[in-house]
């Protein structure tokens, strides 16, 4: 049977194959991607973001069953950092998913393969596949590391930060840049000594902001609060439904130049890597006759 006929089931092989196919196959993923675009764009996504340790792949593990005993079919998209050895993921979180694996829900780990480019163009276009197989919400769990936070939430509908109390650089990370992008902020392993004292922080830096986000308690070794933050999605995601349009129109425009500029770029590049223009202009720069600036704008001038 075809990989369309299976994916529209919701066959866990074919979105497998079809995910493999997006990471490593660009032209067939191009052709992958022609026969699904048009029913994109429908699913609500969102993103768990914060500290290495701050507990995402266990909280994403609950909530997950949560969100299923309220009648929704969630996947996980885990964008782990990538193995030096074998450029593959790694993938310690499936571990600590095993319950809500075990239960139907789709979860994959995928490289970051240390690109922010990159993450976006696996991402989102593993997203397609995702929602052309039913599932919805698709949860996105990024490493949390520096700016891979900000690239997930700029191809999310929600954005949920998690801290907690054992993570030392807690105060300094929520000074230094979560600050704007999150629409639920949550303490997590609130059951241990501190998180009542990082709650309030939070909420004295963040909680008076105009976007006057959510800011939680959560312990998933109690289960406090799990099913409180599992009606909060759902209450955003009805929201975040009805503004979903003008979000993909916007994105798909970010996207498009992304794509043309990529396009672009690998043109110039090959075309220099080939050019005695170039090649010359380059040996004056280097024996210092002529300055990079001036010898980039003779050569840009040339390029048509």
């Amino acid at each position: 049977m075809d990989i369309i006929d299976e994916l529209k089931k919701g066959k866990r092989r074919a979105i497998a194959r079809a995910i493999s196919i997006i990471e490593n196959d660009e032209k067939a993923a191009k052709g992958l991607l022609k026969k699904i675009f048009k029913s994109s764009g429908k699913s609500i996504t969102i993103g768990i973001t914060g500290p290495a340790g701050a507990g995402k792949s266990s909280l994403i593990n609950k909530v997950v069953l949560e969100l299923k005993k309220l009648g929704y079919k969630a996947a996980v998209l885990a964008i782990d950092p990538t193995s030096h050895i074998t450029g593959g993921a790694i993938l310690g979180d499936r571990v600590r998913m095993a319950e809500s694996t075990d239960s139907g829900t789709y979860i994959r780990s995928m490289a970051s393969r240390g690109a922010t480019g990159a993450i976006s163009w696996a991402v989102r276009n593993s997203i397609r596949v995702l929602e052309f197989a039913g599932l919805d919400p698709i949860i996105i769990e990024s490493a949390g590391a520096g700016q891979t936070e900000i690239e997930i939430s700029k191809i999310t509908d929600i954005t949920v930060v998690v801290f907690n109390p054992n993570t030392g650089d807690s105060i300094q990370t929520i000074k230094a840049g979560l600050t704007e992008i999150g629409d639920i902020y949550l303490i997590n392993k609130s059951d241990l000594a501190g998180s009542s004292q990082l709650y309030n922080t939070v909420r004295d830096f963040i909680g008076m902001t105009e976007k006057n986000p959510s800011i939680m308690l959560t312990s998933t070794k109690s289960n406090k609060g799990i099913a409180e933050f599992a009606k909060k999605i759902v209450e955003l995601m009805q929201e975040k439904k009805k503004t979903k349009l003008v979000r993909e129109k916007s994105r798909l425009e970010t996207e498009l130049r992304d794509i043309v500029l990529n396009n672009v770029k690998a043109k110039v590049a090959t075309m220099l890597d080939s050019s005695k223009t170039y090649a010359m202009y380059l040996k004056k720069v280097q024996s210092k006759t002529l300055d990079p600036h001036e010898a980039a704008e003779k050569i840009s001038k040339l390029i048509k």
